[in-house]
């Protein structure tokens, strides 16, 4: 059976997103993975609507992005989030199978690269995420490299993280950035983070100090016609950061298990970060947590100056 397809993708909006876009409130978005892969129920949803109510508090609005039933979500309502939090075998979606989600009417989570792409298409300019994926370590042989990157290059909305992932190659990784002309930003600091450490050991490209001067940056880049986006790596506080010297122990573990274990393609990042939990005996969780936190503070106080620049 043939299937009615609109000309124009329909995005469904909350009701407190639809209510923000009319009046021209700032917005930030929120991807979805972390809730359907990132931790179990209840504590997803308990991280999920803190995270959503400190952008409140900041005066923005969040937008977490999902597809439900074949529908793309930008915002859910307290229902569909808990809804969410509670679904087995949600789709991991990316550029490469977001729109095969909504073809086929099926439900899935929004990564980095699904949520810019989704985020743009709202109009939404700052997205609020954990890390970033990258490039693998050993890609030169497995050419591994996360879709995140190049969305980067091609899609205009900031991304606060904090960082790329520790268990991915990170020297790579902002050699990876830099060749497709992402601006990489460290706010407050001049040593780029690694998630759940302040330092990966590397020197930020760029930095900045305040979300005024982030958002000043962004809108030069405008004026000048750059197209893509811009990195913002938001450090983890120092006191729920875990030290790069002991999280490289639990990674090196971790990684050996992968690789006995014969894990490959999206499977690894879940693999590895519930490893990771294991390892560290939950302070992993509680430090991802904490930065997630502390990047959606960075990114509603970096919406609130766009708008007001």
């Amino acid at each position: 059976m043939t299937r009615a397809l609109s000309p124009l993708l329909p995005l469904h909006y909350s009701k407190e997103v639809a209510a923000a876009k009319s009046r021209g409130a700032p917005l930030v978005a929120l991807e979805s993975t972390i809730i359907t892969h990132g931790m179990p129920y209840p504590g997803n949803l308990d991280m999920a609507v803190s995270v959503e109510n400190i952008i409140r508090d900041q005066g923005a609005v969040p937008a977490t992005i999902a597809v439900i039933d074949g529908s793309l979500h930008i915002g859910l309502e307290e229902a569909e989030l808990k809804s969410l939090s509670q679904t087995q075998g949600a789709m991991k979606l990316s550029r490469a199978d977001l729109a095969f989600a909504i073809a086929e009417r099926r439900t899935g989570a929004t990564t980095v690269a699904a949520t810019m792409i989704a985020a743009a298409r709202a109009g939404i300019k700052v997205f609020a995420t954990g890390g970033i994926g990258g490039v693998h370590r050993g890609a030169e042989e497995s050419f591994d490299i996360s879709a995140d990157l190049g969305e980067l290059a091609r899609t205009g909305v900031a991304v606060v993280c904090a960082g790329a992932k520790a268990i991915l190659d990170i020297p790579k990784t902002l050699e990876v950035l830099e060749t497709q002309g992402v601006p990489v930003v460290t706010y407050g600091s001049g040593e780029f983070p690694a998630f759940w450490s302040r330092s990966s050991g590397l020197p930020s490209p760029l930095s900045l100090d305040s979300p005024e001067a982030i958002a000043n940056f962004q809108r030069v880049r405008e004026q000048l016609g750059l197209n893509g986006g811009i990195l913002i790596a938001n450090p983890v506080p120092e006191e729920d950061e875990i030290p790069r010297e002991e999280m490289e122990i639990y990674i090196g573990r971790a990684l050996a298990n992968a690789e006995r274990e014969e894990i490959t393609g999206k499977a690894v990042t879940p693999f590895l970060l519930d490893a990771i939990f294991h390892l560290t005996h939950g302070r992993s969780l509680k430090t991802n947590i904490a930065l997630v936190q502390n990047n959606a503070r960075l990114a509603a106080s970096i919406a609130v100056a766009m708008q007001e620049g």
